[in-house]
């Protein structure tokens, strides 16, 4: 028995690996979340059954709980079972918990790594996560913990990182995590972007500046990118001439010629 911990990347099928696209032709069972495309699942076995577990605000408080006995009993009863997350399955995927939950059922587990949108959502919008000049480092943060909470992120410390920050599920927060941010001393000028539905037909990006985010619509899912690289957009033609004559500078410009 093997379930099959399987990442969909971040919204567009293209972008799923062929890995993840075998299985999905060959499950039985789809066990998928909430927010996977529908043109995902377009791509399921024309007899597998689908198992739509996403969770739901206001939803019940063993929601998790309810995920792993759904997957063991799928697991007893078919050869193929696949459970697809949204991006990585171990990029706040609970993925890791699954698979526990699972090898404690005596159940084998195979990892199918997927694209994260911490990475494929900015760049779908022409934003680096890291580019010489610019950053050096990355941070990827969870949006989805109440900032003033007791055991919350320290979010005055991630503005002292000097990285890019990623915020995944921040949608509801952004303009507590942008207060909290400004405590911790990142400057109130600090270039944001919000990618909305990355890589699919409804993606929306939305360019602001830290101080401004809270006044600043999100809608969910959303990513949020904060640092120097979120003002960039390098697919963009006027930013030709930037790219090559910083290259330039650096003694690689002929490559590009």
């Amino acid at each position: 028995m093997t379930v099959f911990l399987v990442g969909a990347g971040p919204g567009d099928p293209d972008l799923l690996t062929l890995r993840a696209a075998r299985l999905l032709a060959e499950a039985d069972v789809v066990v998928h979340d909430r927010l996977v495309d529908a043109r995902v699942l377009d791509l399921a076995a024309p007899w597998a059954r689908l198992v739509d577990v996403g969770k739901r605000p206001g939803g019940p408080a063993d929601a998790q709980n309810r995920i792993h006995d759904l997957l063991v009993d799928a697991a007893g009863r078919h050869d193929t079972v696949v459970r697809l997350k949204g991006g990585d399955p171990f990029v706040f995927g609970r993925g890791g918990e699954e698979a526990e939950a699972l090898r404690r059922a005596g159940i084998d587990v195979e990892v199918v790594p997927g694209i994260t949108s911490a990475v494929a959502g900015p760049a779908a919008a022409g934003i680096p996560v890291t580019m010489r000049g610019h950053s050096s480092g990355v941070t990827v943060i969870t949006g989805h913990q109440d900032p003033t909470a007791a055991r919350s992120i320290d979010w005055e410390a991630a503005a002292r990182l000097g990285t890019t920050l990623v915020v995944l599920m921040g949608a509801s927060r952004a303009a507590l995590i942008a207060e909290h941010l400004l405590l911790g001393g990142l400057d109130a000028t600090t270039p944001v972007a919000v990618v909305e539905s990355a890589t699919t037909p409804a993606q929306r990006v939305v360019r602001t500046v830290l101080a401004d985010l809270p006044d600043t619509p999100v809608h969910a899912p959303a990513i949020l990118v904060i640092g120097s690289v979120a003002a960039l957009d390098v697919t963009d033609a006027d930013l030709g001439d930037l790219v090559t004559s910083t290259a330039s500078e650096h003694g690689g410009s002929s490559w590009l010629n």
